[in-house]
């Protein structure tokens, strides 16, 4: 049987088979949620009701962030819940604050996923957000880390030097590369070609842009190296 074929069997077989919710009701250092096409949320771990304030799940669903958060994180979140749900775009690993436990803010790594009907359309989203505990040694870098992060991906097509992202951050390239591999586990170089793939991806399947057009929008200026990214 193909791996397709032995998902099918499985699921038919499965009475619910969204057993994400219950999975991560047992991570409290996840939160985990899904939302429909209008931002509100469906479904939710029991994180993240709790660090919303809520004692039971059920009370934030068909709430959206600007329900639940302060303005400034809701701000954030609702621009990143547009650009998946209008382009079908994926947010992959993406290092921002979140509120903990106390409702005090803390760092996490965010991904988000377009969820999409049976006409391939985004009909909503899902997410994940994974603490990054504040008695990390090298929290105190975790705002300088998130701008470079952001400078990579707003200028991912024009040349980036680690010794330019480093003073960026106001960091030493090698400080920049160890904390970029202890929250990424990448180097500053892999994240910088990650987050050029994942552009050029987007491209690939939404527009009817040439392969080269794409190469060079996406900061590949030697169209073999791009190609062999995408072989590897």
């Amino acid at each position: 049987m193909t791996a397709d074929q032995l998902r099918e069997e499985l699921l038919r077989r499965v009475a619910s088979p969204i057993v994400a919710e219950a999975i991560f009701d047992r991570t409290p250092d996840i939160v985990f949620f899904m939302k429909n096409g209008r931002g509100q949320y469906v479904m939710v771990n029991r994180t993240l009701a709790e660090r919303c304030g809520f004692t039971h799940k059920e009370a934030l669903i068909g709430k959206t962030t600007f329900d639940v958060f302060p303005p400034q994180l809701a701000q954030r979140y609702a621009g990143q819940d547009r650009l998946v749900l209008e382009t079908g775009a994926e947010i992959i690993g993406t290092l921002e604050l979140h509120l903990y436990r106390d409702r005090t803010p803390g760092w996490c790594l965010t991904t988000k996923f377009p969820l999409r009907g049976s006409d391939n359309g985004v009909v909503g989203m899902a997410g994940i957000s994974k603490d990054l505990h504040e008695l990390n040694a090298r929290a105190s870098v975790y705002p300088e880390i998130a701008r470079v992060v952001e400078h990579v991906q707003a200028r991912f097509a024009e040349p980036l030097r680690v010794e330019d992202l480093a003073a960026l951050a106001g960091l030493s390239p090698a400080r920049l590369e160890r904390s970029i591999r202890a929250i990424f586990q990448i180097t500053v170089g892999q994240l910088i070609g990650k987050t050029r793939i994942d552009h050029a991806e987007r491209l690939l399947r939404s527009s009817a842009m040439a392969v080269a057009d794409v190469a060079h929008a996406c900061g590949f200026y030697d169209h073999s190296a791009f190609s062999r990214q995408f072989k590897a």
